[in-house]
Formats: C-alpha cells, structure tokens, sequence
C-alpha cells in the first residue's frame, strides 16, 4: 500500500513538472514598443518651448517676410531664452519677447526691445492662434512700425485690429499651450503671477 501511494506522489509529481515546463515555454514574449515618429513641422517654422508647453509658430514670408525674417533670426541668436510672456488678457492675446521680462522690476516689462523697428507689414486678418507684433500707439508711431521684438499671440478673433498691426504667423501646433498660459492668474497689469517662462527657441531647419 505504501509504495502505491509512493507511486502516484511521484507520478503527480511528474505530471505538474512537465505541464509546469510547458507552461513557461507558452508565456508569449513581450511586444515591441513602437515610438511614434516625431511631428514634421514646416522648414523655417519657429518652436516655442515654455514653462506650460511648446508652441509651433509658422511664419508667413509672403505676407511678412521682414517679420518672418526678424523673428527667426532673434529665435536663432537666443535673444528670447529666459524671457516671459508678461501680459495675458482672456479672451484676447498673450504677449511677450521683452528682454525687460528678464528682471524682477515689473514695471519695466512691456517697455524694452532691440534697438531697430521693423516696418509695416499689415494685411493679414486676426484670426484665434495668429502670431502679431506689438507696436507703440499711433501718437508716436503713425508710421506703425513694429517693436523689434514684442510679439503676442491671439486666444481669440480679434478683427478689430485689423489694419492695425502686423501679424506675420500662426500657430500650427500646441494651441493648448497657449489657452493655458491666458489662463493663469495674474497681477492688476495682467503680468501672470509666477512667471511663465519662454524657456529657448528653435528653428525647425
């Protein structure tokens, strides 16, 4: 009786062994993770990489070309890294590329720039997600020449500044970064309360 009992342990034994062996040689091997290739934006487009996001500009040198041209060649040498988007309105725009924005002193963000103007380049309508630049009111600049540096980009239609001011661009990616960034809270010069930092440039080649 015992070697009976004997024997059927260790033919159960066996038994699971081999389905156990079985069982490791049917597992399935892992898939493959496939990475997504990265978006191809337009040659010359500029990316704007911020604290809240990236956003993709595609500059319209038809239409612009002296904008398009200054801009790129800012984004290039650097000029806008560590600068902010230093007013935000809802509904409106989001404004930045003062090189003041580099300084604590608040009051001085909004009023800084390179040297040179860039002359008028109006015809372009403002659409939600057009890049535009900023300029001094018409009593001092009836020439309406542009900052050379100042640029905001519209959250909104904003068809009453049509004729008004160059815009020279649109956003053709990251759209939602830029509803973010207007969105933030902000002081009583619609300066957002922690910085939002253009972080660098980059120019797709």
């Amino acid at each position: 009786m015992t070697h009976r009992i004997f024997t059927l342990c260790a033919a159960v034994m066996l038994t699971t062994a081999v389905n156990a062996q079985t069982a490791v040689k049917t597992i399935p091997k892992k898939e493959k993770t496939v990475t997504a290739p990265a978006p191809q934006y337009p040659k010359g487009s500029v990316v704007i990489e911020t604290s809240l996001g990236s956003i993709v500009i595609a500059l319209d040198d038809a239409a612009a070309p002296k904008h398009a041209a200054n801009f790129r060649k800012l984004a290039k040498e650097g000029y806008y890294d560590s600068t902010t988007f230093h007013r935000v309105i809802p509904g409106f725009m989001i404004q930045g590329g003062d090189p003041n924005s580099k300084s604590g002193d608040r009051s001085t963000h909004g009023m800084g720039g390179p040297d040179h103007r860039i002359d008028a380049e109006i015809g372009l309508s403002h659409d939600r997600g057009v890049i535009a630049a900023a300029r001094q009111a018409n009593q001092v600049n009836p020439e309406m020449k542009s900052n050379g540096s100042q640029f905001y980009i519209t959250v909104a239609d904003a068809k009453f500044l049509d004729g008004q001011y160059s815009v020279f661009g649109r956003v053709v990616a990251g759209m939602e970064t830029a509803d973010r960034i207007v969105a933030v809270k902000r002081d009583m010069r619609d300066n957002p309360v922690e910085k939002v930092l253009i972080q660098r440039m980059t120019v797709v080649e």
